[in-house]
Parts: C-alpha cells; structure tokens; sequence
C-alpha cells in the first residue's frame, strides 16, 4: 500500500511487497491489511459426520447423564457398534460431545465473583503443608498450617499444627487477631470439626466451644454450604499461593530442617510479615473500620478430667496412654493442647505426653510400668501393649536373642524385662550402647550381663573455693564506662 501511494503502479508495489500482483490488488479493494481481514466463518461440512447414525441415541444418554464423560460414551459406543467405529475417532467425539453441551446441553452452575467490604470477615482454613518436606532435627514433619485471610486485602498469618482440631483453630486464630489488634466482624470456616458437626445428612451446626470463642472476640460465626468450598475461595486461593512463597523462600534458605517446631513456625510467620509488608495500604484500610481488640486471650487447650485405669493408662480423645503407676485409681486433670497433653494432679504439673491424632491409637511409656511388669512377669506375654515395650529395634533384637538361646516362654520374659528395669532406672542409652556390644560379640544379653556394665554414676561435685568479689573490679568498670560516654 504504501509503495502504490507513490507510484501508482500495482505491479511494481506488488513486486515490492513480495506477493501476487492479484493478491496486491484485492488488498487495495478492500482497504484493509491482511491481519484485519477475516475469513468468512463456514457453515457447511466438509466431510460426512461420522457419528450421523447413532448420534440420537448419543443424545439421549447425554441427556439423561450430563455428567457422563465424552471418553466413556465412546467406549459404550465402539463396543455397541464395532464394525461402524475405530478408537481413532475419539479426538473427534469429542469435539462433538463439546459443541452438543455448548449449543444444547443442560446450563452450568456459575460462579459469582464476590466485592469484599474493608474489615468485614477474617476466613480461616487449614491447609496440608507436608509437600514442603519438612523435617525438624532431621525427622519428617508431618503437619499443618492454620491460615487465617481478611479476604479485602489478603493479609494473612499461619500457625503450625498436627490436625484440624479446636485448639489449633483457636490457637491460630487468636494469634492472627492479637497480631492485627482489631477484630473484622465475622469469621468464616469451613465445616471443619473443630467449628460445626452434623446435626442431620446435609447440614451442619456450630459447636458450642467454637460459638463461645467466636463470641468472646465479639465476632459473629460463619460457615460454608455443605460441599461448596468455592464458597471458601479466597482463603483456599491464599492457600496454595502461600505455600508456593514458602517453596521459593525455602529453595533460597537451602535447606529444608529446622531445630524444632517452634523456629520453624517462627520462621513461616516471618514470610507472612513480608508479604503482608506489600499489603499495607488496604490494610490500613481494614484497620480503620476493625474494632479494636479489648479482649484477653483464652487459654490455647481444652480441659478433661479422666480416671486413671488398673493398667495405668487414662483415655483421652479416643486414645490412650500411660502415666506413673502411683496415679492408679485416682483422677487426673489433662489439658489438651494440639500436640500434646499437659497432666496435672491436685493442680500440680506432673508430665507432658505427644498427643497422638485419630482414634484408638497408643502412647505407652515402659517406664511408667515396667516396674510392676517385672514382679508379674507372666502378663508380658499376652500384654494388650508389649510392643510399646520395645522402645528401639535394639530391644527387639535383645528379645530375639534371649528367646532362641533360652526358649519362648518364661526364662526369656524375665531376662528382658529385668533389662527393661535397668534401662528405666539407669540410662536407656547406656544400656542400648551394651546392647549392641552384646550382640555384636555373639554373647546372648542376659539381665546380669547389662547390670554390670550398667552402673548408676553419683555426679562429681567440684571442690570450689567460694567467690568473693573485689570492689575494685567494680571501680574499673565504672571508670570504662565514663572513659566511653566523654
């Protein structure tokens, strides 16, 4: 075109352009570049339509399952009518079940997007956060994040926990609004178990500890419909985007193990302060419209008081565990916290246990035990636990050994258990170490044979002459100190 501006010749301006000159003239006809010109959309077919014949009936199974899959509609199809289809024509079935949902099939749910008002709700959801690979002092951590979001600006916080209990939820929540200072309000969950349960097939109820906790902040509780978790989509879009931030900070730091749980939640919750860093201006704007927070914080467990069994094992959430032998028959109070349990007696502190997760697990300590095990030898064998009593495959081995050189039965039980007492009353790793030098050398690790290489070791106190101070280490002190500030 601009070659014909100048010389008006459509030959020479569509040698110039490196086209026919016939294509060159329609160009100057129409007035258009080649990039705007549109072919004119076609309305007939250029071959057969293979599926003619039976596509009626096609349309009845459509009709009757719209959720049927295009795949498996022509798997049917081949198998009913192998002389008239090959596999080869799925790509084109395909297509063809696609245009028939577009153009006639039943309409689709929509999505509606959401204008979210400054301070209005906090929605908290927990998120699986194993795919980063974790470990604490080289162990895996298997864990989640509870991740509380203000949809407006996407501020947001994360608090390490082991499951989706109301201790975690309340744990994380009240982190992340003593962290703001304000409170939005409402607060949004799923229909998780730490906030609702079921009160008939298809609809869910708040649970009364939630309710009172949402309401001490002065926030009312919202929740989800039953199975729409789009309903739930801003908080679940932050979850995915803040483990992905977590996975580039991550592959930066260069390694994946962290001390223990507490550094390494503290660490998480450094990320969140630098992405919330970038949020600052809308959350300003929640700030403003947020009540402050004039609450005090609500203990971060829950109470039971439980029995003590026969067996020296109490019962909490479905599962068990041991304590000390001489709370046999009393009640203990347990405060249960989201990884682990806090027993008290009489008010006082008496241990912490790892809080097991699920139902009908087992958390057995021999050394709570072990010393009515050894003067009742004959319950080892049938022992609902004895495989608590094991504590590493050392023992195991051990156990093996006594029972080849002795035989199963009584001999070997009271060899090992007498083991057991002496790990329990000396150094579990001091007698493991004789152990494993036992059974290296061949020797069968008889009880005696541990008892004398396993002594108790009185501790050595020094022979100090008692510190007594010159005042004249106090007066250079203080002549460093005026010598720094002139």
């Amino acid at each position: 075109m601009e070659e014909f501006s100048k010389t008006g010749n459509v030959s020479f301006a569509a040698m110039k352009a490196g086209i026919d000159r016939k294509t060159g003239r329609k160009y100057l006809d129409s007035g258009e570049m080649p990039s705007q010109q549109r072919a004119a959309e076609r309305t007939w077919r250029t071959r057969p339509d293979p599926f003619e014949a039976h596509w009626p009936e096609v349309e009845e199974k459509l009709r009757d399952a719209p959720s049927l899959e295009a795949k498996a509609l022509f798997g049917w199809l081949v198998d009913s009518y192998p002389d008239d289809y090959q596999e080869g024509q799925v790509r084109t079935f395909q297509r063809r079940v696609k245009r028939w949902r577009a153009t006639k099939g039943p309409d689709k749910e929509l999505f509606f997007e959401q204008l979210h008002r400054p301070g209005e709700a906090m929605q908290t959801d927990y998120t699986n956060a194993n795919e980063l690979g974790i470990t604490i002092d080289g162990e895996p951590f298997d864990h989640l994040l509870c991740h509380p979001v203000l949809p407006y600006s996407n501020w947001e916080w994360a608090t390490v926990c082991r499951s989706e209990s109301l201790a975690s939820l309340r744990r994380g929540v009240q982190e992340a609004l003593f962290r703001l200072g304000r409170v939005p309000k409402t607060h949004q969950t799923d229909n998780t178990t730490a906030a609702t349960h079921q009160v008939k097939p298809g609809k869910r109820d708040f649970n009364e500890g939630y309710k009172s906790f949402v309401t001490h902040f002065g926030m009312t509780p919202r929740t989800i419909a039953v199975g729409a978790k789009e309903q739930n989509g801003d908080v679940e879009a932050s979850n995915g985007a803040f483990k992905r931030c977590l996975e580039q900070h991550l592959i930066l730091r260069g390694s994946r193990d962290f001390a223990s749980a507490a550094v390494y939640e503290a660490w998480v919750q450094r990320v969140a302060e630098k992405n919330n860093f970038q949020r600052s201006d809308r959350v300003a704007e929640e700030l403003k419209v947020m009540r402050p927070l004039q609450v005090s914080r609500l203990p971060e467990f829950t109470v039971e008081n439980v029995g003590v069994s026969q067996g020296s094992t109490i019962r909490v959430k479905r599962n068990t565990y041991s304590v000390p032998s001489r709370l046999k028959g009393e009640r203990v109070r347990v405060h249960v916290y989201d990884d682990r349990l806090d027993v008290r007696y009489g008010g006082e502190h008496l241990l912490n246990i790892e809080r097991l997760h699920g139902r009908h697990g087992h958390r057995i300590d021999y050394r709570h035990i072990i010393w009515s095990m050894v003067q009742k030898p004959g319950a080892f064998l049938r022992y609902r636990y004895r495989e608590e009593l094991f504590p590493t495959l050392t023992f195991r081995r051990a156990y093996d050994e006594l029972c080849e050189g002795l035989g199963e039965g009584r001999d070997a039980d009271i060899e090992y258990l007498r083991i057991l007492h002496r790990a329990a009353a000396v150094s579990q790793e001091a007698v493991e170490r004789t152990l494993v030098g036992l059974l290296t050398a061949g020797e069968l690790p008889l009880a005696d044979l541990v008892k004398a290489a396993v002594q108790p070791q009185t501790p050595e106190i020094p022979d100090m002459e008692p510190y007594r101070p010159d005042p004249a280490e106090y007066d250079s002190l203080l002549e460093q100190h005026q010598e720094v500030e002139s």
